[in-house]
């Protein structure tokens, strides 16, 4: 399975300058879309290591992380333990959620659906699970912009996990369900190929004008 070959090294980005700060965009992103309150059951889905699933319970969330990648929630769970975070992960595929109808309070997928077979059953099966009235978040690259295009040429390499990607477009993100669509937003204005010293949160705040960003997100609601 691919993204059990790369589990061990996959956090190591989040841990140069360049990753900080795009985890950091992202996350600021994805939480002014998505708000939750104290005590909400959320499913993380595609959680990998744990990264968003972790922020999620910092912020008083009851959640549930489910990936096929057994190493990769070996990982989470142990980055859990470390912070003192009670998170449960699953092992379980997306697009066969063994969950009842109505479960969660909310649901998020970051950075997964690229790499699904079937993002719209996918989609559907997180729409199932959902209470009435719950939110579902996805952030996904944008594959027309310059990140997209890093990651498209990247994916040319036979030892790239990109290589098992499809991106997407905005478009296509919200086509997913255009009925309930909630809200959307992008981030990541800032160019994969800057320069350290000018990768910092002003920069972005500056490129916004500039260009589409790297990273997309869209919100929807289940009816009541």
């Amino acid at each position: 399975m691919a993204f059990d070959d790369i589990a061990h090294t996959y956090d190591e980005w989040y841990q140069t300058p360049l990753g900080r700060i795009v985890d950091k965009i992202e996350t600021d992103l994805l939480f002014d879309l998505f708000k939750i309150a104290e005590g909400d059951l959320i499913i993380d889905a595609g959680c990998g290591t744990g990264n968003f699933s972790l922020k999620l319970a910092c912020k008083g969330a009851r959640v549930v992380g489910v990936d096929i990648s057994l190493r990769m929630l070996t990982i989470a769970r142990e980055k859990a333990a470390r912070e003192g975070l009670d998170v449960d992960f699953v092992e379980m595929d997306l697009h066969r959620l063994g969950f009842p109808n109505d479960t969660f309070d909310g649901a998020v997928s970051v950075t997964t659906f690229e790499f699904l077979m079937d993002p719209n059953k996918a989609f559907s099966e997180l729409m199932r699970v959902l209470k009435p009235g719950g939110q579902l978040l996805i952030g996904t690259i944008n594959r027309e912009s310059p990140w997209g295009e890093l990651y498209m040429r990247q994916a040319e390499r036979p030892d790239s996990i990109y290589r098992h990607a499809r991106f997407m477009t905005l478009e296509e993100l919200i086509n997913l369900d255009k009925d309930r669509l909630e809200r959307t937003g992008e981030c990541l204005f800032i160019r994969p190929d800057c320069s350290l010293e000018k990768i910092n949160v002003v920069t972005e705040k500056l490129c916004q004008a500039e260009g589409k960003g790297g990273f997309i997100a869209a919100l929807w609601k289940k009816p009541l």
